[in-house]
């Protein structure tokens, strides 16, 4: 089996395994400590060393890991690599279910990020994410999978919806109810979902003060095409790239400055959360890694004047239905590599200086290099990187693996791509 392949097979095995943000960081975490990393906490003293690996959960939906290197960091800086680990999709309301007079039950759930609501459709959905339990006079959190497909939105007919196929348009409040089961006897609407819970984790609904649960695809991500060499999954956008971070952090060589991966939540809504890019989480610690290693205030803004960092999140390949949609000249393609994206309006932050940073590092690291700008007539997206460069100072660069069908249930990527991209972070990172 080529590395390509068996990298990408557990890239794979982390996809399905974090069906939302709180497992992706639980199962990111998991990697780092098996690497000799050591947990830190924000509420407690830090007693950091040099050449020591260290990481940092906040809200368990984000997770900042670094390694002090053994050199002088006001001078060499740090090398920083972001992502994120949310997801568009569909979250649980509270008062979550509730029974049509035809005994229909369903359970109620508003719309995260800028989901392609049509792919949620018709397709087995299981439930995961975090309660928030009473026990023994304390609140805890406790995350929970339930890996069944019990929910299910199922579409309308044909024969009672005859231009279905040309006006595809879909009320977000009254045609995205999941199918639950039917009504049961002497059963109260809100005992459905809190039955379930109990059911599958052992938790009683009396101990449940809250919850922040998600519906997720209950198929697992496969390997698809002519010759294995596609990704076909949930949440490419963007585990895959906080997975390729999260390899090249603890395989990469040493360096005397700090390498960092900073794995934020909230993209997909804007990142204006504590645990988002557009916070003050990174730079806190940062700042609080050069106090704790013995440097001053000025040390401090040297060691951010000598700092880079990459926003990683996936890009827009060239469509193979849509090519229109691409400009005529940057039209980046399944399998050729990752992509730099650039935007005049710094929906992106990518300047001639940090992308000469990362073409270099492709470079060393012998994989291809692509470039996307989108077309003067259509609205691209955006990151973290504008975010990410404009709370820290730091010249940042817009990169990301090249996929099709993103924001779908199931994204498309190219195996070849997911692996360059992790060299090339790796190869960023050992600068």
């Amino acid at each position: 089996m080529s590395e390509n392949k068996k990298f990408a097979e557990r890239l794979l095995q982390y996809l399905n395994d974090s069906p939302t943000a709180f497992q992706a960081v639980e199962n990111g975490a998991a990697l780092l400590k098996t690497y000799g990393f050591q947990e830190l906490e924000e509420t407690e003293s830090w007693s950091l060393q040099k050449g020591g690996k260290y990481f940092v959960v906040k809200n368990r939906s984000a997770l900042v890991a670094f390694i002090v290197g053994a050199g002088d960091l006001a001078k060499e800086g740090f090398r920083i690599i972001g992502a994120h680990t949310d997801s568009p999709g569909l979250k649980i309301k509270p008062g979550a279910c509730s029974v049509t007079p035809d005994g229909y039950v369903r359970v109620n759930v508003e719309i995260y990020g800028g989901a392609i609501l049509n792919t949620w459709f018709d397709r087995p959905l299981a439930v995961a994410g975090r309660l928030l339990v009473r026990e023994s006079g304390a609140l805890h959190e406790k995350l929970i999978q339930i890996d069944n497909p019990v929910f299910l939105i199922p579409n309308l007919c044909i024969h009672f919806h005859k231009e279905i196929n040309e006006k595809n348009a879909y009320n977000k409040q009254t045609d995205l109810l999941p199918l639950m089961c039917m009504k049961e006897e002497d059963a109260e609407k809100e005992d459905y979902l809190f039955r379930l819970i109990q059911e599958e984790t052992g938790v009683q609904k009396a101990d449940i003060v809250d919850y922040e649960l998600f519906l997720y695809e209950y198929q697992k991500g496969i390997f698809t095409g002519r010759n294995q060499e596609f990704i076909s999954a949930s949440r490419i956008d963007d585990l895959s790239m906080v997975y390729a971070g999260l390899v090249a952090l603890t395989e990469a060589k040493p360096v005397g400055g700090c390498q960092v991966l900073a794995a934020f939540d909230n993209e997909e809504v804007g990142s204006t959360t504590a645990q988002g890019a557009n916070s003050g989480l990174l730079r806190h610690i940062l700042n609080r890694i050069c106090k704790n290693v013995g440097m001053t205030d000025e040390e401090y803004f040297q060691a951010i004047a000598n700092s880079t960092s990459v926003s990683a999140d996936l890009a827009h390949a060239v469509h193979p239905n849509y090519s229109e949609k691409h400009d005529t000249e940057t039209r980046p393609v399944l399998g050729g590599g990752p992509v730099i994206k650039y935007s005049a309006s710094q929906r992106y932050a990518t300047t001639s200086l940090s992308a000469a940073y990362f073409m270099e590092a492709c470079k060393r690291a012998g994989v291809p290099c692509q470039k996307f700008v989108n077309r003067n007539d259509v609205v691209g997206g955006s990151t973290i990187g504008p975010a990410l460069s404009g709370l820290t100072t730091i010249p940042t660069v817009d990169v990301g693996a090249p996929i099709l069908a993103m924001h779908s249930i199931r994204e498309l990527g190219a195996v070849a791509d997911m692996a360059a991209t992790e060299l090339a972070f790796r190869a960023y990172y050992e600068g």
